[in-house]
């Protein structure tokens, strides 16, 4: 079971691809992940709070592929379009 925090940031996620972000209201975020205003604020502090969390959640998977990418076994492993000799 998703933690608030992360039921949050997947209910952002979905009001997204229905509005653009300045559309988004914190009310419905906390309504889409079935939690209280109170909770979303308390998480987040702010929208910009939330908006800061989506997008170092964003990063954070961003990198994480990157690191399999370049550690997986060699043939797998695009290591070579980011490998720059000295």
């Amino acid at each position: 079971m998703p933690t608030a925090r992360q039921a949050l940031l997947d209910a952002a996620l979905r009001a997204l691809d229905e509005e653009p972000w300045r559309a988004v209201r914190m009310v419905d975020v906390a309504a889409l992940a079935g939690v209280s205003r109170q909770t979303l604020y308390n998480e987040f502090g702010t929208k910009r709070g939330l908006a800061g969390a989506l997008l170092r959640r964003a990063a954070d998977g961003y990198l994480a592929g990157v690191d399999r990418a370049l550690t997986a076994p060699a043939p797998d492993r695009p290591a070579a379009v980011a490998h720059r000799d000295p």
